[in-house]
C-alpha cells in the first residue's frame, strides 16, 4: 500500500546529519582552546605607617608562551585601612603594560585601574597554625585601545570595564606550631574573576572572565619575609579563543 505522503527519508536524514555536523563544529569552534606555558614573578609588600594605616605595593612580571618575551608588567600601589584585627580595607591604583601584536609588530599597551578591596583574615590555632584569607576586589579598568598605521601600533584612547574578583588563600606550615614565625609551608589559593560591565571590544562580552588555581611550597625566613615557588592553572574565557595557561610562579612577600 502506497503512503499518501511521499517522504524523502534519505534526504531528511542527510539534512539532519548536516545540521548536526554544523552544530558540532560550531560548538568546537566556539570552544577553541589554546594551551600555553608561562612564567610569572611577583613581589607583594606592605609597610606599616601606624596602627590603622599601611601602604600596599605589588609588582609583577609575566611572560608570553614558552617564556619568550615579556607579556605584561604590573605596578600596583594602595593604601590600607586596618578596620580591625582581621579586616583590611584598601583603595589603590594600578598601571599595567600589556604586550599586543598586530601585523608582526609588538608594543606595550597601557591599562589604568582604580581598585577597592576588602580583606578578611582568619587564623586557626588549636595546636597547628593555619591562616585563611578572603579577598574581594573591585576594579575600574581603563584598557588601552589601538590601531595599526604606517607599520606602527598607535594608542587610541581606552575602553572602560568593571570587574569583580574573589580570592581565597590558605597557608599551612609543615611544622606543628601555634605561632608560625619561620619554616616551610604550603599554600593553596583560588581566584575567580567576573565582568560586571564589559568593554565594547576589549573584553570577552560575558560574565565569567577567568579563574586562577594555585598551589606552592614556600619558606618563611622570619615574620617579615616569605618566599614561595608554585604552579598556577589559569583558565581564560576569551572573546574568540579560550586559554589554558600553565604558570610557574616565584613570589616574595614582605611585611615591613
Amino acid at each position: 500500500m502506497r503512503c499518501f505522503l511521499d517522504v524523502d527519508i534519505s534526504g531528511l536524514v542527510r539534512r539532519k546529519a548536516f545540521l548536526l555536523m554544523l552544530l558540532f563544529y560550531s560548538v568546537i569552534l566556539s570552544a577553541q582552546t589554546d594551551d600555553t606555558f608561562t612564567g610569572w614573578g611577583a613581589v607583594f609588600a606592605s609597610y606599616k605607617l601606624n596602627d590603622k594605616l599601611s601602604v600596599h605595593f605589588d609588582g609583577q612580571l609575566r611572560s608570553t608562551d614558552e617564556i619568550e618575551h615579556l607579556q605584561s608588567f604590573i605596578i600596583r600601589p594602595g593604601l590600607n585601612y586596618h578596620a580591625s584585627k582581621n579586616i583590611v580595607l584598601t583603595i589603590g591604583y594600578a598601571y599595567i603594560g600589556n604586550r599586543r601584536v598586530i601585523e608582526m609588530v609588538s608594543d606595550m599597551i597601557p591599562e589604568h585601574r582604580v581598585w577597592e578591596q576588602f580583606i578578611y583574615n582568619q587564623r586557626f590555632k588549636g595546636g597547628h597554625f593555619t591562616s585563611l584569607q578572603h579577598r574581594v576586589r573591585l576594579e575600574e579598568r581603563f584598557i588601552g585601545k589601538t590601531y595599526f598605521e604606517n607599520g606602527a601600533i598607535v594608542n587610541d584612547g581606552s575602553e572602560f570595564s568593571l570587574r569583580l574578583r574573589y580570592f581565597l588563600r590558605t597557608l599551612f606550615p609543615l611544622i606543628k606550631t601555634d605561632n608560625f614565625t619561620d619554616g616551610a609551608f604550603v599554600s593553596i589559593q583560588d581566584e575567580l574573576f567576573v565582568n560586571l560591565d564589559n568593554a565594547p571590544t576589549l573584553t570577552n562580552g560575558g560574565f565569567f572572565d577567568q579563574n586562577r588555581a594555585y598551589t606552592s611550597f614556600g619558606w618563611r625566613f622570619n615574620p617579615k619575609f616569605d618566599l614561595e615557588l608554585g604552579y598556577m592553572y589559569q583558565y581564560i574565557n576569551g572573546r574568540n579563543v579560550n586559554v589554558n595557561n600553565n604558570i610557574v610562579q616565584l613570589a616574595a612577600y614582605l611585611r615591613l
